[in-house]
This record gives C-alpha cells, sequence and structure tokens, in this order.
C-alpha cells in the first residue's frame, strides 16, 4: 500500500475507484491507520467509528466492482465537525453540559454526505458551543496544529482542518458564525469555503441567522468545489435555503484579463510582517495568472467591525451561549464566558439598530469594492498563530511588535460574516517563519460563487501548494 495514500484527494480517489485501481477499503485502511498514528498527538477527533467505516467501505467497493451507479461521494472518508447532529450519535457541543445528549435528528449537511456514499468515519473537535477561534475543551482536551504542536488549529472547526492537514480524512465539514471554516483552513494549510447565505441548508433556528453557514473543506479547490455541489441546494427544513441549486462545474477557466484587488489590512488591521508578504506574493501569483492586480485601500474600520459583529452576537448566537454560562458556570469554558461579557458589553453601548446601522457602512464600502474588481484579496488571519490551549480570556496578543487587547482582533473573517451574501473561499498564501500556514481570503461579490472558485482555481494551478516541498506535516516535530 502507498505510504501517502492517506493524502490522495477526493476527486483522485473517485477517479481511481472507477478504474478499480484503487478499492474504497484501502483508502479507509491508510486514513484509519494514519489517524492511529497521529491521534494520540493531534487529537482532532471527538468520536470515531472506524469499524463501521471499513464495512461501509466495503460495500461502496462492492458498488464499483458490480458497475452499478455510484453516488457523488461514495466511498470517501468524510469527518463531520461534533457541532452537527446525527441521529444516533453523541452531540456535545464540546460542553461538559451536553456529554451524555444524544441526537434525535440529522442536520441537512450530514443528511447530504451520506445520502451521497459519503462515509462518516469520525467527529471532529471544535470549541465550546462553536464560540471560539481556537478548539480546545474540557471535555475533548486540546487540539494541536499537526505542523507544530505548540500551535492552535484555529476555530470553530478546527479539527476539521487539523484532520485533513494531518492526513486523517478525505474530506470535512465545517460551519461558520465569524469565521470558523476560514480561521482553521489558514492555520492548517487547507481549503474552507464560505457560501454565501442560505446557499447550503442550515439546521433550524440558525438557518435564520445571516451570519451562519455551513460549508465544505478540504485539500484541493476542486475536492472543495465537489463536496459544495453535494450540499448545496434548497431544503425543506430550511426555509431561507436558495433555490435553484447552484452547480459548480467540473473545471473552471482561466481569469486572464480580471481585476484582482489586493488589500493587505483591509482597513485599519494590524498586521503581521510575514502575514503581508505572503499576501502580496498572492497577489503576484494572481498576475502570473493573467489578471491586473491592484492593492487598494477599503475604508472599514476594524472597531466597527468587530462592534457590529458582538451586538449581532448578542441577539442570536451569543444569546445561546449566555443562558448556559449563566445555567451552568462551573461547567463551561473560560473562553465562553468571556464572550458572553464581551456581547453583553458591546449591546449595553449599541443598539441593535446602531449595530444594522454599521452592517450597512460595512457592507457599502465592500460593495464598492467589488462593484469595481472581480475579486478582493485579504489575509484571513493576521497573525502566525495562536498558541494551542490558551483561553486569550484574561491578554490580548502581539501581532507585529503591536499588542492587540482581545484575539478576536486578529480574524479578518467577521466582515464576510457581515456581508454575508459574499462568497469567501481560504486558501494557503504560504508559511510564517514558525512553520504554521498562513491563508488568504477569496471574495466575490453577492451569490456569484463560481467566481471566486476560479479565481481560487487558477491561483492553485500557479501556487500548487500541494506540490510543494513543506506541504505535509511532520506530526509529533515542534516547528
Amino acid at each position: 500500500m502507498d505510504d501517502d495514500l492517506h493524502y490522495v484527494g477526493a476527486g483522485e480517489a473517485l477517479r481511481r475507484f472507477r478504474s478499480k485501481e484503487l478499492s474504497p477499503v484501502e483508502l479507509m485502511q491508510a486514513v484509519i491507520a494514519r489517524a492511529e498514528a497521529v491521534e494520540p498527538t493531534i487529537n482532532a477527533f471527538t468520536l470515531t467509528f472506524f469499524e463501521e467505516a471499513l464495512e461501509e467501505a466495503g460495500k461502496a467497493a462492492d458498488r464499483y466492482a458490480s458497475g452499478e451507479d455510484v453516488r457523488p461521494l461514495e466511498g470517501l472518508p468524510v469527518a463531520m465537525k461534533d457541532e452537527v447532529p446525527i441521529a444516533g450519535q453523541r452531540w456535545s457541543q464540546g460542553s461538559l453540559i451536553y456529554q451524555d445528549l444524544v441526537a434525535d435528528h440529522t442536520a441537512p449537511i450530514a443528511e447530504r454526505v451520506l445520502a451521497a456514499g459519503g462515509i462518516v468515519h469520525a467527529r471532529t473537535t471544535t470549541p465550546e458551543f462553536s464560540c471560539a477561534g481556537f478548539t480546545h475543551t474540557r471535555l475533548w482536551g486540546v487540539t494541536r496544529n499537526p505542523w507544530g504542536q505548540e500551535w492552535a488549529v484555529g476555530g470553530s472547526s478546527g479539527g476539521s482542518g487539523a484532520a485533513l492537514a494531518a492526513g486523517t480524512t478525505t474530506l470535512a465539514s465545517g460551519s461558520d458564525i465569524g469565521g470558523s471554516i476560514r480561521i482553521p483552513a489558514s492555520f492548517n494549510g487547507v481549503i474552507g469555503y464560505k457560501p454565501p447565505w442560505g446557499r447550503v441548508p442550515v439546521d433550524p433556528p440558525f438557518n435564520l441567522d445571516t451570519y451562519c453557514h455551513d460549508g465544505p473543506m478540504g485539500r484541493t479547490v476542486a475536492d472543495v468545489a465537489l463536496f459544495e455541489n453535494v450540499i448545496a441546494g434548497p431544503h425543506p427544513n430550511d426555509h431561507q435555503s436558495l433555490r435553484p441549486k447552484v452547480v459548480l462545474p467540473d473545471r473552471f477557466e482561466g481569469i486572464e484579463g480580471w481585476r484582482v484587488a489586493v488589500s493587505p489590512q483591509l482597513g485599519d488591521w494590524v498586521l503581521d510582517p510575514e502575514v503581508e508578504v505572503n499576501t502580496l506574493a498572492a497577489g503576484d501569483a494572481f498576475r502570473e495568472a493573467g489578471a491586473i492586480v491592484e492593492e487598494v485601500d477599503v475604508a472599514v474600520k476594524q472597531a466597527d467591525i468587530s462592534r457590529a459583529a458582538l451586538v449581532h452576537f448578542g441577539v442570536m448566537f451569543g444569546k445561546l451561549v449566555d443562558d448556559e454560562v449563566k445555567r451552568h458556570p462551573e461547567l463551561v469554558m473560560p473562553y465562553s464566558a468571556a464572550l458572553a461579557e464581551w456581547v453583553a458589553e458591546a449591546l449595553a453601548e449599541t443598539s441593535l439598530f446602531e449595530g444594522l446601522e454599521l452592517e450597512v457602512k460595512i457592507q457599502a464600502e465592500l460593495s464598492r469594492v467589488l462593484d469595481t474588481y472581480d475579486v478582493l484579496v485579504c489575509p484571513t488571519v493576521t497573525t502566525r498563530g495562536l498558541v494551542a490551549g490558551d483561553d486569550y480570556v484574561d491578554h490580548g496578543l502581539e501581532v507585529g511588535g503591536v499588542e492587540v487587547a482581545r484575539y478576536d482582533e486578529v480574524l479578518m473573517t467577521e466582515p464576510f460574516n457581515i456581508a454575508s451574501r459574499c462568497p469567501v473561499l481560504a486558501v494557503p498564501s504560504g508559511f510564517a517563519s514558525n512553520g504554521i500556514p498562513t491563508g488568504i481570503q477569496i471574495v466575490a461579490r453577492s451569490y456569484d460563487d463560481e467566481r471566486v472558485f476560479r479565481a481560487a482555481a487558477a491561483y492553485e494551478r500557479v501556487r500548487p501548494w500541494l506540490d510543494t516541498p513543506g506541504r505535509r506535516p511532520v506530526v509529533g516535530v515542534s516547528s
């Protein structure tokens, strides 16, 4: 068996399944063997279903052997974020409060993965209530970055990002209410897609939250597009889900002549110099792909974005967290209690209407840029990394020689939850000197999904990060 088989991409695996060069059982065995080797260090999984997964892989192999029609994800290992309910499985949400809860229903994203032949061999770690940009809990412990175990994996889809980077899954699900797909994509050197709001159905009541998105994660643009095509489209349980379904093409044309706006600071964010260098280098890659690239100023303020987001959280997602903090103060994580405090402070200073006015102002400025350019490119996270296991409750961190008061001030993702109808692909931009990947966001105007995939595919052809030296982490060796 190929020693590197666990890193075979989804599209390549499907091709080899069809040609009989590879069996779904062989791929599942390789992924499981890799997980057994690295999970004691990485800790990206909450639950595993390896025996059941091998049985399902055997059934998939039989389908390929018989020549019958196979489903879009037939036989592929898919790691599902622990936040997602699957009927009959534990649904802890990363919290001691719900450690014994068993889901009584299956969310649309999981329903579609299973119906498409994907095999859920594991559930991935999240912070408690998926409410932080890093991933550790009292229930599941600390999830560590495959590229350097002293560093965090991001959050809240941190286990999904780490599993993809470590080669313990082929595809992984994520969800994003403030960057929770894109932050782990950046820190782990993988790809994550925040679809426009309504494109992928979401479990009620969070389908009503315009900040909230379920989405796909993978290691190539094509794999993420494949996954997106499976999970997108209207669903009867989500009245907000869009129709008709948008289907991404199998191949994406080039971007010759496109206008690409690059904005390293996206207004006034404090940025690590290495992140800036890698972002500008990404701009050079778009030039190589034939685009006209210009560095632009975007007239938004980080403080306004943070305030608008906290006000929104305070009346939606943050209200759930605050309720749990009040009911179970002895059980919740310090970062959950801190978020409850932050949203309370924001609501005391800013009304919901004033928060919406800020959102409109931010959306208008982003629309101005996106109406002029084909795509906007900016960093995903402004820092080279967060420390694994740190709650970031009573201290901030240094970014580029400047102290920032709170860790959420390094997350350049929230503007595009405010501008929630914009599709955003997070892709790698390089590595920092500490060995941790950096990333960029590719943003297009509202509901123009194909545009960001086309730009990312062109970028990937010029900067094929899966084929570059150092693309695979050495788990267990610190950077």
